[in-house]
């Protein structure tokens, strides 16, 4: 394996034929069979649409088999419909073949768990531990594979089910979509729920073959073609999907990317029913003075924007941060009982459905807000108070890594002694109105550093001296 290959208690990723090959992804795949043979010997397998993911899939499924696993196979389906598929057929956990926002060459396993969550901690070790034990011990044994061509219709069923969700008042606003799905997996998935509701579309990068037009994660800069079918379309707004469909990102009427956070910020909104003076038409939301006892909780992570702050005050609700990773969200929703959750980079997680990023349902709560309170996109954003987000990578080289990271913090808490810390994941240094993220990535082999400021400018100078000590340490 290069160096290349990333390595996690919830799965591997790398690029494809160089360190991620049909080998190392059966040894994977049996590894976790044997895990999941302890609780249950039913797993379930589903994939995104990049041109890799055939082969992988036959790897997975033989890998598991070569165990004694039955397979339920779920096909080419977004991620929270293979999590969802897991709950639902009470399997012993699940894989989706997914690199979610990764460029075209990667792809990746992601091990999911019996109560549909990603793993970690001791189990995603305990995966690892037994990579090439098969083996070595030799046995065989054979397992049947099944296909499930419901799942996508059940989680769509189960979306437009929740008590959130305003599914008439949708229908009677009529609204003009423009959806771009970057030819991953959620270009049907997301036009049939869009239509369901009423809406009519107007698409772009609908089709499932994971030819990627442009780089894929839903970020403004990458959402040129989106911003010019809102405006060619006449749509209310636009929303895009990353590969594997459990982020959304918003452009909005004027064809303006609006950024990811807004998205679990309006969701906050949409399910708390805070905006002012009751606009939405939601649950009355609790006294912001309340006690911290019954107020409700959202939860999200430590580089999501303060605006999800913001909503989640004006509803009431105290919020919570998390370490980067959905799995720490998703651990937290459930421990503290939070009403909504997610990460700033466009990832919704309602655990009135399930406790894991889900593009349809965030779709479905932004709509259910825009419904109810009867303002554009651009009014809802110009009503809240404004940020700037500058996000920057430094590549992670002999002087930043291991203990030099550890040298970057100490810098940076001697640069700005001022600051209240958060040590969970990296370094988070917070002011009243702004506060800089500086981590090693999850998923690439760099360091991400965040910044978000009252303006550009502000953002930008705390990320540059980031940099600088990076670069100094």
């Amino acid at each position: 394996m290069t160096d290349t290959l990333m390595i996690g208690v919830s799965g591997i990723r790398g690029i494809v034929g160089k360190d991620l090959t049909e080998e190392i992804v059966a040894r994977y795949a049996t590894a976790f069979g044997l895990w999941a043979k302890q609780r249950k010997a039913l797993v379930v397998v589903g994939r995104d649409a990049r041109e890799s993911g055939p082969a992988f899939e036959r790897a997975v499924v033989e890998g598991l088999v070569s165990v004694g696993c039955a397979v339920v196979n779920v096909g080419l389906v977004p991620t929270p419909t293979v999590q969802l598929a897991v709950e639902h057929h009470a399997a012993g956990g699940g894989i989706a073949i997914t690199a979610s926002h990764n460029p075209i060459e990667w792809n990746a396993l992601k091990f999911i768990g019996p109560d549909g969550i990603f793993l970690d901690g001791a189990d995603g070790i305990r995966v690892q531990g037994l990579v090439g034990q098969h083996a070595k011990d030799g046995k065989r044994e054979a397992g049947n594979v099944t296909a499930d061509s419901r799942a996508v219709e059940r989680h769509l069923a189960a979306v437009l089910k929740l008590p959130a969700v305003d599914v008439e008042g949708i229908r009677k606003k009529k609204f003009t979509m423009a959806l771009d799905a970057v030819r991953g997996a959620g270009g049907p998935v997301m036009r049939a729920l869009l239509e369901r509701l009423g809406c009519e579309v107007a698409g772009i990068n609908l089709e499932t073959d994971g030819r990627f037009p442009r780089p894929p994660e839903p970020i403004p800069e990458n959402l040129g073609g989106l911003s010019t079918l809102v405006t060619r379309a006449g749509a209310e707004l636009g929303i895009a999907v990353d590969p594997d469909v459990d982020r959304l990102a918003i452009v909005d009427e004027k064809g303006v990317p609006i950024g990811e956070d807004y998205t679990l910020a309006f969701a906050v909104r949409a399910v708390l029913g805070g905006q002012a003076g009751g606009r939405t038409g939601g649950p009355k939301a609790p006294s912001p003075s309340a006690s911290p006892a019954v107020r409700p909780s959202v939860v999200c992570n430590l580089s999501t924007s303060l605006v999800v702050e913001d909503a989640a005050r004006e509803c009431g609700a105290v919020v919570v941060r998390t370490p980067v990773g959905e799995v720490h969200v998703a651990r937290a929703i459930l421990r503290l009982a939070a009403v909504i959750g997610g990460e700033g980079n466009g990832g919704v997680m309602y655990p009135a459905l399930h406790a894991g990023r889900d593009a349809p349902v965030a779709a479905a709560l932004l709509l259910t807000l825009l419904a109810r309170d009867g303002r554009r996109v651009s009014e809802l954003v110009a009503a809240a108070p404004r940020y700037a987000i500058v996000k920057a990578k430094a590549e992670r080289g002999t002087r930043n890594a291991g203990r030099g990271l550890e040298d970057v913090y100490a810098a940076l808490r001697k640069r700005f002694p001022e600051a209240s810390v958060d040590t969970q994941d990296g370094l988070r240094l917070a002011w009243r109105d702004r506060w800089l993220h500086v981590r090693p990535s999850n998923t690439e082999p760099i360091i991400r550093l965040i910044a978000e400021a009252p303006s550009g400018a502000e953002a930008q100078g705390l990320v540059d001296e980031g940099r600088r000590l990076c670069a100094a340490s």
